[in-house]
């Protein structure tokens, strides 16, 4: 026999519930009044179980019934009709025992405001009191989301624990006494490792714990969210203690929410400084030169740290241009070179060999390069173009496209050679790109194959590919983008500080050709050293390197 029941209350989707062997008597969500909570909960169950849409759909839908049924009359109202329910939810198993807590206690809150229910409200308090101290004692098994979820909705105090311990009448006594309890049950959590249910529970009931070990042993844990919320509720110095263990980590922006959270600047003055000075460290190891000028504010000494860190990470074009624009030149000559720089050691064009790096911008540079470049086995491939910082923007037309053999590198300037030569750069990049005869590796390559084409959606040569090896997929667990995988297998990163700078301003500097030069031909040599060993060859494995090689030939004309 088939059972339906369909909702349409708050927009919600009609929900269907049936099975076939009887069927569910859903007329008692319109009627709670002569409904136990046990029948009430099995109800929920079928519901939910025969319900034919996904769960979170089910589960939103069913909330909102379950919302529209505590309004019609559950006895003796429907805050302690729910904590009776949550007396026999936990019967249901895990699986169904804390959504269906957590959805009856939270639908609670559209009736707190309804002076009919408050008598209801007052009563069923000391109900969910009872509630709190069976789950404390393991009698009633809830999760701790849901102990601190009643607590909170039924706003329990101290002094409500205290009436079902010891009986109405209380005394000085009878609260230390179930103070103490209370302090032993935290405990529990506390070895148990629950720390924000332990801070929760010594918030809500003015519990204070002595010295700072417990701040040290929150912050080892890195429960780093329960040590603030502690020490917030112990107070000034405490939180003061918070914000010189976060200094001393170096967790320099969580020190300076937490002094700007709780007024503590006179506390700390340098953290905003100090915290500023990191996100600019971020952002220059990112190669976000430009977003990180503006986060200046052009404020000198965080312009001074800016200057700082592009000496040391060896960019001396953005120095000068940093030090022309705001007049630094003081602030350069004051620093001692060999303290400033960090010391890395980069892969440049003399380690790699790389004889000579060929600008291409022009019909005649583009026939010479294609003829190199179809006279070798062995390719790296890479492209740059702009970045833009305009959150939801689409990116830049990609600017240059490298394409190097272990000794040269061609740069070609893809905006000049499509506005001059659509059609030969066409012609020339698919005698390349479309070759079964050249390997061509790349890092991430298809990226930048997508973004070619978006650029140059009328050109084929960015639609067809054949003898595609993506270097970053012969290996597992990459780490550190290209310039990681570098230093693993050549012993020396690249140095990514022009990443993110301007590759539509012509001409660009050597530096920044050096840098995409790199980017190809570094690819080559990683081949190189990685082709011979077992693990990438095939020898005594399944898989080999060729078995990551991938065309694609769309269906246009024939080169």
């Amino acid at each position: 026999m088939g059972c339906h029941w369909k909702g349409t209350q708050g927009g919600a989707e009609n929900v269907e519930y049936k099975y076939d062997k009887g069927a569910i008597c859903l007329h008692a969500f319109s009627d709670l009044s002569h409904i136990s909570p046990a029948t009430f909960i099995f109800l929920l169950k079928e519901c939910y179980i025969y319900g034919t849409h996904k769960a979170t759909r089910k589960f939103r839908i069913l909330q909102q019934h379950v919302l529209r049924a505590l309004h019609n009359a559950p006895l003796p109202g429907p805050f302690t009709f729910v904590v009776r329910c949550l007396y026999v939810i936990p019967l249901l198993g895990q699986t169904y025992a804390e959504g269906f807590s957590h959805m009856l206690i939270s639908c609670l809150r559209h009736f707190k405001a309804l002076e009919s229910v408050q008598k209801d409200f007052s009563d069923a308090k000391q109900l969910a009191a009872r509630l709190v101290l069976d789950i404390l004692a393991s009698s009633v098994i809830h999760e701790e989301r849901i102990l601190i979820k009643l607590l909170e909705t039924f706003d329990i105090e101290l002094k409500d624990i205290a009436y079902k311990i010891c009986g109405s009448e209380l005394n000085d006594g009878d609260i230390d006494k179930t103070k103490s309890y209370m302090e032993h049950c935290i405990y529990g959590f506390i070895e148990s490792q629950s720390y924000m249910t332990a801070v929760t529970l010594l918030e809500r009931f003015s519990i204070h714990l002595s010295g700072e070990s417990f701040l040290v042993k929150l912050i080892e844990s890195s429960e780093f969210k329960a040590a603030e919320k502690w020490a917030t509720f112990m107070g000034k110095p405490m939180t003061c203690s918070l914000v010189q263990k976060y200094l001393d980590i170096k967790m320099l922006k969580d020190a300076y929410e937490l002094v700007k959270g709780n007024n503590l600047m006179q506390e700390f003055p340098d953290v905003n400084h100090l915290y500023k000075e990191s996100l600019l460290k971020k952002l220059a190891e990112k190669g976000c030169w430009d977003i990180a000028e503006l986060r200046t504010k052009k404020d000198k000494k965080l312009l001074e740290y800016l200057v700082y860190l592009a000496m040391e990470a060896g960019y001396m074009e953005k120095v000068d241009e940093l030090c022309q624009r705001y007049s630094l030149e003081g602030f350069v000559n004051s620093l001692v070179p060999e303290e400033v720089c960090s010391g890395t050691d980069y892969l440049d064009t003399k380690k790699l060999v790389l004889e000579d790096i060929i600008w291409v911008d022009e019909i005649h540079g583009l026939l010479t390069a294609t003829k190199y470049i179809e006279g070798c086995k062995i390719v790296g491939i890479d492209c740059e173009w702009k970045p833009n910082y305009e959150k939801g923007s689409q990116p830049s037309k990609v600017s240059i496209m490298q394409i190097a053999s272990e000794k040269k590198a061609f740069i070609f300037d893809l905006i000049r050679l499509y506005e001059d030569e659509p059609k030969a750069l066409d012609s020339c990049f698919r005698r390349i790109l479309c070759s079964s005869k050249i390997l061509k590796l790349g890092y991430n390559l298809q990226c930048d194959l997508h973004q070619l084409s978006h650029s140059y959606g009328d050109l084929e040569c960015f639609s067809s590919y054949q003898m595609l090896l993506d270097i970053q997929k012969l290996f597992k667990e990459p780490s550190g983008g290209l310039s990681g995988l570098a230093k693993k297998i050549l012993g020396a990163g690249l140095n990514k500080t022009r990443r993110n700078s301007n590759w539509e301003q012509r001409p660009l500097s050597q530096n920044q050709k050096e840098y995409a030069a790199l980017d190809a031909v570094v690819l080559v040599h990683i081949f190189h050293c990685v082709r011979g060993h077992p693990h990438f060859s095939g020898e005594g494995s399944k898989v080999g390197w060729k078995s990551h090689i991938v065309s694609r030939m769309s269906n246009t004309r024939r080169i």
